[in-house]
């Protein structure tokens, strides 16, 4: 601990004796702040000096020095950059003497005080001109409040970055991240010059003019999922309502609650001491077990399982209590994950890596470990948000991200060894979620709610992501809407002025998903027929593809226009064996390599060096002939017919090398083409003669 007194502060123990006492500034000390890891102590007072110190009270560094008083200082998240006040003025000075400094002016009179919270990585204001800004990190501002009567004095972030408190005379006001009120109260104490929050975030004491300590607690929260709303009433005590009957169910619990989750048709309550989980059919008999530390910062809900996290790491438990995991990683610092970092599916967990934000680090949830080699999935920009799709098998698991730019992203989780693909489902997205029973996406996209029916087309046939999309225009919302759940058929959202509002979405998609999944293609083909939706054709033929079902992508791209892919999807069945299918289904899909691996695997050379040639490769299809000595005068033949129909001159030297060597005859490269063919169709027909005789067998 430590105290401030004049131009001195004291350092404390925790029983109260003064340790030490050091002599910091000349006139008043005015702030004074720990680092995160409380290695450093910073302080600022009336001389206009800014300085850094040891834990022991030994002066490190001089931060800076200007005319006026710094009258509030805060660490920046790593703990590498201060933030601090000059008159109207805020200043962000990096650690580093060469870095770049970042000064803005915040407010219309003299800024009193500022914090800047670890997890959200938001800045909060206060001055003199009766107001309160939120800011991000680079000093864009992103909220600004009325003005109030009196100057703001104090204001705190709560430890999870959820919420934070603002004083002033006579008044203590809770609000939530994006600067909305919660609550306001009016204590008869003078103005509240200090504000601090315990550890767990439940708590709030405020040091006041007229020399009394206030304390605050934080009730009336609400959690809903289908037909249930929960309200915490009191400090250990929570209410439970089904609105279908009107039912009411009170939960009483002996330590009093700090985290709660409601999702998937059970609650989750982190208490002091304890975890309690409840199922949606039985609120009389929680399970309970014993918490290792008290102050959970997180929790994460899936179908089978739910993830804590406190100040010491990460824990998966299964709804009976069951510890399955534990994934630690470097460098993890549990107390700055958030929700919009972290993802947790019933078989997969996705974390953004704080050290380096394009990075996130996937772990199996049954086992802790990492998935695959252990290498990270890393985008080409800073990810600012990660979500985890919630349904179907584990190797078909994908994680959409929203990066720095607010572009979306798709990704398989699960690559098999193969490179990792990372498409792009759209541009200008604030905020995003999966929908808890089928892999279907939404967004908040230019203040539209965009649906993508089907993200995972994007990965078979790019062209068709248009067509899978639901647009609702954002005249039903106000400022700048955030998406809290997508349950059912129902997006919750909570507006700019912190009312919720709710949009329904068709519920065809999701029984199309479930179709799909189970390879009931009938029914879906009748669903789509019964529905006559275009977007809903789209997603057919993109799952169609996806399985390898041509018959019904063909009728569902038919339905649609999409004549050339019909042409195409003909062409496929018309393959003479299973690999040549298999591979032109790979290069419809745009995967040319693998496409082109799994007719060299099959030993098809002339198929793989054709497929080369239809897309105009011909460095790749020549060394192809070449290497396995076979096909030479075939590309010869195929790539002077090209070059005659442009009417130029070969010039590629290889070409012009094998050219001089090779004979090129158009008779015999089709009679070899047409061996290879007849060689092909008989090799598969061998093939399925031999697959029916073992199958009677």
């Amino acid at each position: 601990m430590f105290c401030l007194f004049t131009g001195k502060f004291h350092l404390t123990s925790k029983i109260g004796r003064v340790e030490k006492s050091v002599e910091a500034h000349k006139g008043a000390v005015l702030a004074g702040r720990w680092n995160y890891d409380g290695t450093a102590l910073i302080t600022a007072g009336e001389d206009g000096q800014i300085k850094i110190w040891s834990k022991s009270g030994m002066l490190r560094s001089t931060l800076a020095s200007q005319g006026s008083p710094v009258y509030s200082v805060a660490w920046g998240p790593d703990s590498d950059r201060i933030l601090y006040t000059s008159g109207r003025q805020l200043v962000i000075k990096p650690l580093q003497p060469s870095a770049k400094v970042i000064q803005w002016k915040a407010h219309d009179g003299v800024v009193l005080k500022v914090d800047w919270n670890s997890v959200n990585d938001l800045i909060l204001s206060g001055g003199e001109d009766c107001k309160y800004k939120v800011w991000d990190s680079f000093g864009r501002v992103l909220y600004s409040s009325s003005s109030h009567d009196y100057p703001v004095t104090s204001l705190s972030w709560a430890p999870d970055g959820e919420l934070f408190a603002v004083g002033s005379f006579n008044t203590l006001r809770l609000c939530d991240k994006t600067g909305w009120s919660y609550a306001l109260e009016k204590p008869n104490t003078g103005s509240v010059f200090s504000l601090a929050w315990s550890a767990d975030g439940t708590q709030l004491a405020g040091a006041c003019g007229n020399g009394h300590v206030i304390f605050a607690h934080v009730v009336e929260q609400h959690w809903e999922w289908k037909n249930f709303v929960i309200t915490l009433t009191k400090r250990r005590t929570m209410q439970v309502r089904n609105v279908m009957n009107d039912a009411v169910d009170v939960l009483e619990f002996r330590d009093r609650v700090i985290k709660t989750s409601l999702a998937y048709g059970h609650l989750v309550v982190a208490t002091s001491l304890q975890c309690y989980v409840y199922n949606s059919r039985n609120w009389n008999t929680p399970l309970i077990f014993d918490l290792k530390e008290g102050t959970v910062s997180l929790i994460l809900q899936a179908e089978k399982h739910l993830l804590l996290v406190d100040g010491a790491g990460l824990y998966v438990f299964s709804y009976e209590g069951r510890l399955i995991s534990s994934p630690k990683f470097p460098g993890m610092r549990a107390d700055i994950l958030n929700a919009q970092g972290v993802s947790l599916s019933h078989d997969t967990i996705g974390i953004r890596d704080k050290s380096d934000e394009k990075v996130i680090l996937l772990f199996d949830a049954l086992s802790g470990k990492a998935l695959g080699d252990g290498k990270p999935l890393t985008h080409k920009l800073e990810v600012v948000e990660i979500a985890l799709d919630q349904s179907g098998p584990s190797n078909e698991r994908k994680i959409a991200l929203i990066d720095k730019n607010r572009d979306l992203y798709v990704t398989s989780v699960r690559h098999l060894g193969r490179e990792t693909k990372i498409c792009k489902l759209g541009s200008m997205v604030h905020s995003m979620a999966w929908n808890d029973a089928a892999n279907i996406l939404c967004g908040i996209q230019d203040n539209q709610l965009t649906v993508w029916y089907y993200p995972s087309v994007v990965f078979t046939d790019k062209e068709l992501l248009p067509k899978t999309l639901l647009i609702k225009d954002g005249s039903e919302f106000s400022r700048a809407p955030h998406i809290l759940s997508y349950v059912g058929t129902k997006v919750t959202l909570r507006q700019g002025d912190g009312s919720l509002v709710y949009s329904n979405i068709p519920p065809y998609p999701a029984l199309l998903h479930e179709y799909s999944a189970s390879a009931r293609w009938e029914d879906a083909l009748r669903l789509c027929r019964f529905a006559k939706d275009q977007s809903l054709w789209a997603c057919l033929a993109g799952m169609a593809m996806a399985h390898r079902e041509l018959t019904t992508a063909e009728m569902a791209y038919a339905a649609i226009g999409e004549l050339p892919r019909v042409q195409y999807i003909n062409f496929i069945k018309e393959q003479p064996s299973k690999e040549s299918s298999l591979a032109h289904m790979l290069m419809f899909s745009g995967q040319v390599q693998e496409a082109e691996a799994t007719l060299l695997q099959a030993g098809l050379i002339y198929q793989a060096i054709r497929v080369n040639i239809d897309l105009f490769n011909w460095e790749r299809a020549l060394e192809l002939a070449v290497k396995h000595k076979t096909h030479v005068d075939t590309v010869l033949a195929y790539r002077g017919k090209f070059l005659q129909k442009f009417g130029r001159e070969e010039t590629n030297k290889r070409f012009l090398q094998y050219s001089e060597g090779v004979e090129v005859d158009w008779e015999k490269v089709q009679a070899k083409i047409e061996m290879e063919l007849s060689n092909e169709r008989e090799k598969a027909a061998n093939s399925s003669v031999r697959s029916s005789v073992a199958s009677r067998r």
